[in-house]
Formats: structure tokens, C-alpha cells, sequence
């Protein structure tokens, strides 16, 4: 067997099994010291002002262009938002002091998650950490009387401002990590754009701007104004886009750091999901997207059957292998894998530790590349909205 930074687990692991050897042992040495609700001493430290702050420094550490972050960020959308029915609000809130407490130090969440109450459940659960954590968010649909506007967007200066003072106060903190474009306004111009976040950074409300889904030329255009951070796009075995259109090396070129969301194909590398598996019609999209027909289901499940072949001789899972690919293929890339499980939680930051040796990726990409993914990641008119 090829030598790793860490070596593989011996055995064959599956996800069910390592849940259930993580329930046995209490989800995994990086996850010791569960916070409760009101954060315990334990992992727990106090800066000068008194504020506890996590202490923890278990995760390797990444760059996004000058943002020093954890190697894997946490997406926090999962907990409120598309994915059907989520634990209750006090679960979340020890899940996040979990997460903080595992050393993870990137907390993504949006204005349209919910709508709202994502950010609102992060200011509740990790304004005590503000001072060592990085919370990002993202401006850029519209609302009316708190309603999203189906595929309309509104990235208007006035509008930009708007979403960030409502961001702070819901978030209980003085400054966004990254603010990000949550998707290109094709009615402002990205200069624009640029501008406001330019100004929202010097006034000390924004230390970072981000884009999501957005094409080489407007990275370009946008990063000329005000230097872009990161890039957030979909990202994953199953979805390579941002290698085939230039985003990567776009972002490698101007120092721009990257941020895969749906680095385990919203769920679907994990292994869990089946043909029969039924999506909630109204509070998870997966119910609305071509791949998550029982059909495409049914064919894609040869992907994750290649990949447990691949990580039955190197005990690991495939929800493993999925992050540990994204992590090897460049050093400013952070990927975002959300959850509202523990063990699921403990299984894929265990990823951060897997380092896959070129041999093994180069045998991961020939086997992945002979399989072909059925059904679009979006519907048509959802993929309107992205690649400008």
C-alpha cells in the first residue's frame, strides 16, 4: 500500500459502519469535549474582553487569498434550509459548538437560507466565538414582504448595504468574514458590485468579498476592483465544472482561494441515499433536481460503489475519499460539507487528516472518469442563474 500522511484505517468501513462504531465510541477523539448550549470550559478559552473563544487547533489550516481558515468549513444551510426536516433549534446549537470545538474555524450561511433564520440560528449558537471563527454570508436575491423571488436578483448598492446590516444584527457580530454574491445580477454591473463590497470593507462591516457561480470574466472584472477572496461554486466528483471552464485556474492565476459547497453532491457521495429514498416536496430541493430522479439516483449509484471499492482496502469511506480528493487538488481549496449529525460530522472532517498519494488519485480519477453522471445538477432554469 502506498504511504500516506495518515495512515489508512485497516478493514473495510462503510458509512453505516462507521456511524455506528462512531456511536459506540462516542463520535471520534476530534469530537471530545461535547460544548453544551452555553459552551463548557472544556476546548474553551477567554480572549481579553472575556469573549470565550475556541482554543482548538486539530484541523490543518488553509488560505483563502489572505484568510487563514480551517482546511474543511462547515455549511450551515442544511440545518434550516433544502434539506427537509432538521433537528430542533437547541440540537443545532450543540452541533455548532460541536463543530467549533472540533477546530473548524469557516461557518458559511446565506440571507436566503430559510429565508433568514439560518443566519439568525449562527448569531444564537456562535457569537461567543466571533472573535475566532470566520462567519461568511451572501447577499444578492430578491425579497418582497420577506419572500424570495423565484430567479430574480437584486445585487443594487442600496440592496448590498441592506443585507449586511441585517446580516450583522441577526449574525451578533461586527463584521462578515466573506461577503459573497450569492448569485450574478445580471441588471447590475459587477463593477458595481465590487464597489459597494469595496466601500462595506473600508467602513470595517466586510473584511472579504466573494463570488459564487460566476464565470472567469466577471472574476476578472470584479477582482479589478476589489480583490476577490474566494470563489464559492458546486464542486465534487460528480460535478467538475470549475475545472472545465477556467474558474480554477483563474482563481489559481489571481491568488483567489476556492470553496466547493456540495462537496459530497448534496449528500448523495455519502452513500445514504437510494431509488427509494423520498425527498420532502416542499423544504428539500433535492426533490426538484434532474440527478435526485429515482432513475438518475439508480445509475449514480455506480459512482458510489466505485468509490467503496476504492476505500474498502483502505478503510475509508466514500464520503471520506470524496473531501480528501477535493483537499488534494489544490492547497486553497476549503471544502464545505454541512450535516446535522454528529457522526457524520466526526466522519468527514476526519477527511482533513487523509492525504491520498498520486498513485491512488491517479487510479481515482481514471476509475471515476469512466463512469458517467445521469441528470443535471439543476433544472433549466436554475442553471440560468449560474456561470456568468
Amino acid at each position: 500500500m502506498n504511504q500516506t500522511n495518515m495512515k489508512y484505517q485497516t478493514g473495510a468501513m462503510g458509512r453505516r459502519d462507521f456511524l455506528r462504531s462512531s456511536a459506540m465510541i462516542g463520535a471520534l477523539p476530534l469530537l471530545t469535549g461535547t460544548l453544551s448550549a452555553c459552551a463548557s470550559d472544556k476546548g474553551i478559552g477567554k480572549n481579553t474582553s472575556g469573549t470565550p473563544t475556541a482554543i482548538s487547533s486539530r484541523l490543518p489550516q488553509r488560505k483563502l487569498g489572505t484568510l487563514e481558515v480551517s482546511a474543511l468549513g462547515f455549511g450551515c444551510m442544511g440545518m434550516s434550509y433544502n434539506r427537509g426536516p432538521h433537528p430542533d433549534r437547541k440540537a443545532c446549537i450543540q452541533l455548532l459548538h460541536r463543530v467549533v470545538d472540533s477546530g473548524v474555524t469557516l461557518f458559511d450561511t446565506a440571507q436566503s437560507y430559510g429565508p433568514f433564520i439560518n443566519e439568525a440560528l449562527l448569531g444564537e449558537a456562535l457569537s461567543q466565538f466571533k472573535n475566532s471563527i470566520n462567519i461568511t454570508t451572501k447577499f444578492g436575491h430578491a425579497f418582497v414582504n420577506g419572500k424570495q423571488q423565484k430567479g430574480v436578483q437584486n445585487s443594487r448598492p442600496e440592496n448590498i448595504r441592506q443585507v449586511a446590516e441585517d446580516a450583522l444584527r441577526r449574525l451578533k457580530i461586527e463584521t462578515i468574514a466573506i461577503f459573497y454574491q450569492h448569485r450574478f445580477d445580471p441588471n447590475v454591473p459587477i463593477e458595481d458590485v465590487a464597489g459597494t463590497v469595496k466601500d462595506l470593507i473600508q467602513e470595517g462591516k466586510v473584511l472579504h468579498f466573494g463570488l459564487c457561480e460566476v464565470s472567469p470574466q466577471t472574476i476578472r472584472k470584479a477582482h479589478a476592483v476589489q480583490p476577490v477572496t474566494a470563489i464559492q461554486s458546486e464542486y465534487s466528483l460528480m460535478w467538475k465544472l470549475p475545472e472545465e471552464s477556467g474558474v480554477l485556474s483563474t482563481c489559481e492565476e489571481l491568488g483567489i482561494g476556492f470553496v466547493p459547497y456540495s462537496p459530497l453532491g448534496r449528500g448523495f457521495l455519502g452513500g445514504g441515499l437510494n431509488e427509494y429514498t423520498k425527498f420532502h416536496a416542499e423544504i428539500d430541493n433535492r426533490a426538484t433536481l434532474p440527478r435526485f430522479t429515482p432513475e438518475a439516483i439508480r445509475a449514480n449509484t455506480r459512482l458510489v460503489e466505485a468509490l467503496n471499492a476504492f476505500g474498502r482496502t483502505r478503510g475509508i469511506t466514500s464520503a471520506q475519499i470524496s473531501l480528501a480528493w477535493l483537499l488534494a487538488q489544490k492547497p486553497w481549496i476549503v471544502p464545505i460539507p454541512g450535516t446535522t449529525k454528529p457522526a457524520h460530522l466526526a466522519e468527514n472532517l476526519s477527511a482533513a487528516d487523509i492525504a491520498l498519494p498520486p498513485d491512488d488519485l491517479r487510479e481515482l480519477n481514471e476509475m471515476v472518469s469512466r463512469i458517467e453522471i445521469a441528470g443535471n445538477r439543476y433544472s433549466p432554469d436554475q442553471e440560468k442563474l449560474v456561470g456568468h
